[in-house]
């Protein structure tokens, strides 16, 4: 059986997922993915395999299922004191994978991530670049508030203003 493939895009919405690729394009050459999977790495370190590449696909194929998101936030839950959400582990299914990132989501504003950086499910379950840039945003805010609290280890992306 083929892969699956989604009809390209045309007019406006082209110029839009070009514009968003063009942008995730910048926040790679500015090392913001290094930065995020190096930091995703270490809070893990011990709970979840590490995403060994930090190009745009290979992470977003290890994030994918919302297993090692959940982790992540589970971990910054608790030195915070604060409960952990729960999650599965075992994702067979679209469903479980997109209620997983909303979990994460939804522990990463009560961690206190604002609601305008977390991402939709789609973001990442569509494995597209444009749309990927918002959960790289994402992780990378939720570095910045896991920073102010003195979570270790320390989350080491730039803060920079486009060019």
């Amino acid at each position: 059986m083929s892969e699956k493939k989604r009809a390209l895009k045309t007019g406006i919405g082209y110029e839009v997922e070009k514009k968003m690729e063009d942008n995730y394009d910048r926040e790679e050459a500015a090392g913001t993915p290094t930065h995020v999977v190096n930091w995703v790495n270490a809070v893990t370190e011990g709970e979840h395999d590490k995403c060994a590449e930090c190009d745009w696909k290979s992470i977003c194929t290890h994030l994918r299922d919302g297993v090692v998101l959940c982790k992540l936030v589970n971990k910054l839950l608790k030195a915070d004191g604060k409960s952990p959400i729960t999650f599965q582990k075992k994702v067979m299914s679209p469903f479980v994978a997109m209620t997983n990132i909303e979990n994460f989501n939804k522990g990463a504003m009560t961690y206190g991530l604002a609601e305008e950086f977390t991402f939709q499910s789609g973001d990442l379950w569509e494995v597209r670049k444009g749309p990927f840039l918002n959960v790289i945003n994402g992780l990378h805010s939720l570095g910045f508030v896991a920073n102010q609290k003195g979570c270790k280890p320390t989350y080491t992306g730039e803060l920079k203003k486009g060019e």
